[in-house]
Order: structure tokens, then sequence, then C-alpha cells
């Protein structure tokens, strides 16, 4: 039997960690295409007043540096670079190549350039100077991480003190009668949607199943807390089904 250290949860199956990361790359290349209708398949739609929520607690303000992690097809980027302006900066990272193709092309039809760069990156281990951000968020990307903990000390690193990390991902419902609906939905009305607009069921569940191995609230806000954040706290978003943790850098 293989040592822990050496596997990790893919959605409810334990692989090896280094093939974890070509598993969920294939994923993604699958659904890059149908992302934006997965987001709002997963969520009803209301991933866009979670973003919005998301960029209100950020506190993110002109001239300020922003890193956007498993940024994908760059929903938070279009609205941070409104906000920090012609001498601000947002990256938009993501490990997935054909996600990082998605997101450039949207933003570039929608007129968004000059202040926002691409960079091709694994959360683990973040290619950017120490205390170079002003502001990190990773939105719906976490859950996806083989070393959770590692990528939170990485994303310490790379912001500036007095910086902040917002993290918005699927959580566990705080509801009982929520939490067996969506189950009933993720785990079985989901993978046939994902059939019938992608040809891709088996990609649909792995999301869901990797939702229910992600931390719970308060598991994540320790883990925040012992990479190194402070002041960690939470906001509870649509009866806990997706929460927003955030921590700061002193």
């Amino acid at each position: 039997m293989k040592d822990s250290q050496e596997t990790t949860h893919f959605g409810f199956r334990t692989v090896d960690k280094d093939e974890k990361l070509a598993m969920v790359a294939d994923v993604f290349h699958s659904v890059a295409s149908k992302y934006d209708l997965m987001n709002d398949l997963m969520s009803f739609g209301i991933h866009r007043v979670w973003k919005r929520f998301t960029i209100d607690c950020s506190a993110v303000r002109e001239g300020q540096k922003v890193l956007d992690l498993a940024g994908g097809t760059g929903d938070l980027t279009a609205k941070f670079s409104r906000l920090v302006g012609e001498k601000g900066e947002v990256v938009l990272a993501d490990i997935n190549d054909s996600m990082l193709k998605m997101g450039r092309s949207k933003l570039r039809d929608m007129g968004i350039v000059g202040n926002v760069n691409y960079v091709q990156a694994n959360a683990e281990a973040l290619p950017f100077p120490d205390n170079y951000f002003d502001c990190v968020t990773i939105s719906f990307g976490l859950r996806n991480v083989t070393d959770k903990d590692k990528a939170l000390r990485s994303m310490f690193r790379v912001l500036k003190p007095g910086g902040r990390l917002l993290v918005l991902e699927f959580s566990k419902p705080v509801i009982k009668v929520l939490n067996s609906a969506y189950d009933a939905y993720s785990f079985h009305i989901l993978p046939k949607i994902g059939e019938m607009i992608t040809k891709d069921a088996d990609s649909y569940r792995y999301l869901a199943e990797s939702i229910r191995m992600h931390p719970d609230q308060e598991t994540l806000k320790g883990m925040m807390e012992e990479s190194g954040f402070d002041n960690v706290n939470y906001f509870n978003l649509t009866g806990g089904i997706v929460a927003l943790h955030r921590g700061f850098k002193f």
C-alpha cells in the first residue's frame, strides 16, 4: 500500500500525487471552451453575484498589483483591470494553457489590454517575487490544487505586507436540506447536463466530487492561519454552497 504522503484525491478516487496534475489538466482541457457555461450550470448563474461580492471585499484600488490565480476565463481580471487603472497591473495566472488561451481571447475581445498580463503558473510554486502583489484571489481553483498548504504558503510569499488573499470556493452548505438537494443536483443531474452539452459526463462528475472533498469552512480557515495569514474570516454565500475566505499578511 502506498504512503498517504505519495497519494491524494482526484474526486473520490485516490491517485498518485504526480498523476493528479495531468488528470486535472485533462478535465480543464476538455471543458475550457464551455467553462463559462459550466459555471452557470454549477451555480445556477449565481457565480456572478459571488464574484461581485469578492471584488467588493478585495478593497483593490487604483495603481495596485493583483494576481488572479486560477483565473480561468477572466471574469475577476476584467473587473480588477478597471479598478487598478493604467498605473496598476493584473496578472491572470492559470496552470492550464487551454484556460489561459480562453481568458486571453475573451478579455481582448472585450478590449481589455494594456494592464493585464497572462502567466501559466502552478499555485504551489508561483513564479513571482516576494512581496509583489497587493491582492491575490483564487476563484473556484483551490480545490483542484494537489498540495493546498504549499499553494497557500506560495500565495502568502508573493503578497506584500498589508496585502490580502481571497479564496472563493464551493464549500459545505450550512442548511441540511440545502446540502441534500445540492448533492442530488451535483451527482445526478449535473453529469447528465455535462454529457448533453460537452459529451463529457466524467469531467462534470469529477468537479462535483472535488467539491465534496474540499475542506470545510473552518478547516480552510485553519489552513490559511497555519500558512501565516492573520485576521482570517469567511462569508457563507447562498447558504454555504460557496464560501469566501479572506486573510491578511502583516
